[in-house]
This record gives C-alpha cells, sequence and structure tokens, in this order.
C-alpha cells in the first residue's frame, strides 16, 4: 500500500515538471514579444534577452505606431476585424445549413459523398491551391464585375471555402446528436424547413458555434499568407500582420515597432480564448466524437 502511494506521488511529481517545463517553452515566445516591446530599437539588437531600461518604452511605442504616416495600422486593425467578423458570420451560417442537411440526408449516396469530400478538402495544403486560387479569384471577379482582388469581398470569400470544410466537419457530428423528432413535431406545426432550422436547430448549435468561432478566429486574425495574395501587401485593403511587415524594410528593421504592433494583435486573441477555452474542448469533442 504505502509502495503504491509512493509510487502515485513520484508520478504526480514527474507530471507536474512536465507541465512546468511544457508551460515555460510556451509562454517563453509571448514573454519575449512582450519584453522587447518595452525597449527600443537599439536595445534589441543589442541584447534581446537583457530586460528593458525603461518599461515605460512600451507606450513610447505604441504612440508611434498609431501616429505612423507611412503604415495606417488603425486601418488594419479595422480591416482585420472587419474581415473576421464577416468571414466568420458567413461560415457559421453556411457550415451549419451544410451540415445540417448532409446529416438528414445520411443514408443517401450523394450526402456521403459530399462529407467526405469536405473531409478529404482538409487535407490539401493551401500552399498547393495559393497560385490557382488568385488567378480564378480575378477570373471570376472579371466574369462576375464584382473586384474580388484588394477587396473585402474577395477575401471573406476566399475564407469562406478555406474555414468551411472543418466547420462542415465538426458541425456534422454535433447535428448527429440532436433529435430528429424535434424537426418532425415542427413540421407537424406547419414550419417549412427555413424556420425549422433556425427556430429549433440552430439555437441548440449554441456551443458549437462558439467552438467554430473560436478556431476559425484565431486562423482569420493571424493569418498572413491569403491576406497578401488576396489584398496584396500594398492594397487598399490591409490586415494586421500585413501592415507589421511594412515595419521591416529592405535595409532597416524596427523591431521595436514590429514586435510591439505584434503584441498588440495578440492581445484580442488571448482575452477572447482566454474567455472561451472551455469551449473549445468541449465543442471539438462533442463535434468529433458524438
Amino acid at each position: 500500500m504505502k509502495k503504491n502511494i509512493n509510487t502515485h506521488y513520484t508520478r504526480s511529481l514527474v507530471l507536474e515538471a512536465v507541465a512546468i517545463v511544457l508551460f515555460i517553452i510556451f509562454i517563453f515566445p509571448f514573454a519575449m514579444v512582450f519584453i522587447n516591446s518595452c525597449k527600443t530599437s537599439k536595445e534589441i539588437i543589442f541584447n534581446a534577452i537583457a530586460m528593458p531600461e525603461h518599461w515605460g518604452q512600451l507606450f513610447t511605442n505604441i504612440h508611434l505606431i498609431f501616429s505612423n504616416k507611412t503604415v495606417d495600422y488603425i486601418g488594419a486593425f479595422g480591416d482585420s476585424a472587419i474581415i473576421t467578423v464577416l468571414s466568420l458570420l458567413i461560415i457559421v451560417l453556411f457550415s451549419s445549413m451544410c451540415a445540417w442537411v448532409l446529416v438528414r440526408n445520411e443514408q443517401k449516396k450523394w450526402s456521403t459523398f459530399l462529407f467526405m469530400a469536405f473531409v478529404a478538402a482538409m487535407v490539401i495544403p493551401f500552399q498547393v491551391l495559393m497560385y490557382p486560387l488568385v488567378r480564378w479569384l480575378r477570373i471570376l471577379g472579371n466574369f462576375l464585375h464584382i473586384p474580388l482582388i484588394s477587396s473585402y469581398t474577395g477575401i471573406v470569400f476566399a475564407y469562406l471555402g478555406f474555414g468551411c470544410p472543418l466547420s462542415i466537419f465538426v458541425f456534422h457530428g454535433f447535428i448527429k446528436n440532436i433529435p430528429y423528432e424535434l424537426e418532425e413535431s415542427a413540421t407537424i406545426d406547419g414550419c417549412g424547413q427555413a424556420r425549422t432550422f433556425f427556430q429549433i436547430v440552430f439555437p441548440l448549435l449554441q456551443p458549437i458555434i462558439v467552438t467554430v468561432l473560436i478556431l476559425n478566429g484565431i486562423w482569420i486574425w493571424n493569418d498572413y499568407l491569403l491576406p497578401v495574395l488576396v489584398l496584396g501587401s500594398n492594397g487598399a485593403v490591409q490586415t494586421i500582420p500585413i501592415a507589421v511587415t511594412a515595419f521591416a524594410g529592405a535595409y532597416l528593421k524596427q523591431w521595436d515597432l514590429i514586435l510591439t504592433s505584434t503584441l498588440i494583435a495578440m492581445i484580442p486573441i488571448i482575452v477572447l480564448y482566454l474567455f472561451a477555452q472551455k469551449y473549445i474542448i468541449k465543442g471539438m469533442v462533442d463535434g468529433a466524437i458524438k
């Protein structure tokens, strides 16, 4: 008995030590960004690991970023917010409707085929599609007479395509757990398909909707490659990752402004994650297993 207690205690200590080490490894990059955001560029170049001489330098760097005439950081922040919100709303709406139709027609072959196609799309590397994507957006925009390059419409449309496969997969597993009798009762009461979905099914998807919003929101907010391809580095519409790169010139890199702008961009996502992290695991488990 005593031996089992000692073994359990030793195992707990080892697991706690591993957890502490992993915490340090994961928090170290964020700590370095915060520390170097409180320095001048000269201090960072001289010694990036040392503590800053004046912690108040952080507010000076923030002022320099928002008052910079060559980089419209406030505009980029607003563009990122608009793109993220619009993309998330459209992804949630289209993915939930698509998953609902696939689940309720699960016995039909076309439903299984489409679902497997969405699952297969999750493993396609983005690098394979990025150049054909830009070309097809340009061709489609010319055909429809709608600007899809360097516009909100094009980037939101692209995020819809890349965000739907994972979202449909998660919604599909969750909707399978919703009793079909609820929808039958609504149909008997005279509800059409649209009313049944939006008044009966959609409110029940709240936990998994939060999960989809967080997973896609973190990705869209921090994404660099897709916006730089669709929007361009000098376009009228810019996201925060593109704006951050503007502080890194060919001959001069303003490390103080680069790291401070990165820190500012990280704060909304960190706050969102801290308040909604429990929904991520719960939603992924409910959506993928059930």
